[in-house]
């Protein structure tokens, strides 16, 4: 009948009599208990505000987010934007599985791979050959390349699956094993036999230094004061400080309009000089020289720089690396010349000048002054960087080792 709308209502019996109507009769709301924890929580918010995260997972996040908030399905349904079945069964697969688990899509059955898994294993292995070897002037393997040769020798090598290989399917299968033919990650051959024994001999000297040290402060002076009988020297070349000149003015910051220097793109280049440095390991005193070349000749003014240095019945051991200048002729020939016992070098080993206290000095210099630097001749390159070893001499710093020192024999 039109018009008639009908209520089911609750019928009031008084002393075994019906007596009326009551209120209508409401079904009591179903709430779906979700137990999560703060962290749980927490990454369902940024799953929720993500912009990466695939569409459902996020809307699932919301809905699941919305219902801990308000447990109605109906309102979170309006919230959201989707039916009020899409809330029950994302609450439901949440009560069930998890609020974690329940983002992602349940496992679809799927058409069957085509491409069979001896395709696959022949298309990595492919991968992780060089393309030059199959006569390709590529270093290394595009992926467009790999699907091309695939899709060209993969049907007659037994892999009929491959003929219709496509670009992205490649990058899949070698993402799942986590081959990257395309990228090249450096390492370093060791090509020093005797690696370990020279590195126990660095370390070694570097204890050495900590037990003096730790005898009660006998240090010892630049003007040989002190009566100790021992230096031990870290040293090594810099070489290549290149001497650039700018071709304008600098301008400096000024605030709201330049927050930096701002310096014109081209540049004038003057040459390079040479930094030549060595360490007190026992007081922190840098001893420098600076010139245009680091040849035998100049190695030597530097070792004449340290006899000068100190007293006469001072042993001074040195470490260097075997540059060509260390061990040539000249000055092989000028330290037979010297008292014995006077010089002592202790070498590092091959591809090892990290283990030189001296490299953290220059990366220092480097990073603080050498950085950005211009100047207008080598001249001027050349008083700036005796300052700074100056400026580090008037406060010197003690370097130390910590890095395996108990692997010193």
């Amino acid at each position: 009948m039109l018009g008639f709308v009908s209520y089911f209502r609750r019928d009031v019996v008084r002393g075994g009599r019906r007596i009326g109507l009551g209120d209508p009769v409401v079904a009591a709301r179903r709430v779906i208990a979700l137990p999560t924890d703060a962290e749980q929580r927490q990454r369902l918010l940024a799953i929720s505000r993500s912009r990466t995260e695939p569409t459902g997972r996020v809307e699932r996040a919301r809905i699941i987010l919305a219902y801990l908030q308000d447990p109605s399905a109906y309102a979170v349904a309006r919230t959201i934007g989707v039916t009020q079945q899409t809330v029950t069964r994302c609450l439901e697969r949440a009560a069930e599985l998890g609020v974690i688990e329940a983002l992602d899509d349940r496992p679809r059955a799927g058409r069957d791979p085509v491409i069979t898994a001896e395709a696959k294993t022949w298309l990595v292995a492919l991968a992780c050959r060089k393309a030059k070897e199959l006569g390709y002037p590529h270093e290394l393997w595009t992926t467009r390349l790999l699907a091309a040769h695939a899709r060209q020798h993969g049907p007659s090598a037994g892999h009929p699956s491959l003929g219709k290989l496509a670009q992205g399917t490649v990058c899949k299968i070698l993402a799942e094993q986590e081959v990257k033919p395309h990228k090249v990650r450096y390492y370093l051959e060791q090509r020093d036999p005797e690696f370990e024994p020279k590195m126990a001999e660095i370390l070694c000297v570097y204890r050495q230094v900590a037990m003096l040290r730790a005898e009660g402060g006998k240090s010892r002076g630049q003007d040989g004061s002190g009566g100790e009988s021992l230096a031990l020297v870290s040293y090594d070349e810099k070489p290549g400080i290149q001497a650039i000149g700018t071709t304008a003015p600098d301008r400096p910051p000024l605030p709201g309009t330049s927050p930096t220097v701002m310096r014109d793109h081209e540049y004038k280049r003057h040459g390079t000089l040479t930094l030549m440095a060595g360490i007190d390991l026992l007081t922190g005193h840098v001893h420098a020289l600076v010139k245009e070349r680091h040849r035998s000749r100049e190695f030597i003014e530097f070792l004449k720089l340290l006899d000068a240095a100190y007293p006469a019945d001072t042993a001074i051991e040195v470490i260097l690396d075997n540059h060509s200048a260390h061990v040539s002729r000249e000055t092989t020939s000028w330290l037979a010349a010297q008292p014995i016992g006077r010089f002592t070098f202790t070498f590092t080993p091959t591809h090892g000048s990290w283990l030189n206290l001296i490299e953290g000095f220059f990366s220092k210099l480097a990073r603080s002054v050498l950085r950005h630097i211009r100047v207008s001749s080598k001249h001027e390159l050349k008083q700036r960087l005796m300052a700074f070893i100056d400026d580090i001499n008037r406060e010197p710093v003690v370097h130390t080792w910590r890095y395996k020192i108990d692997r010193a024999a």
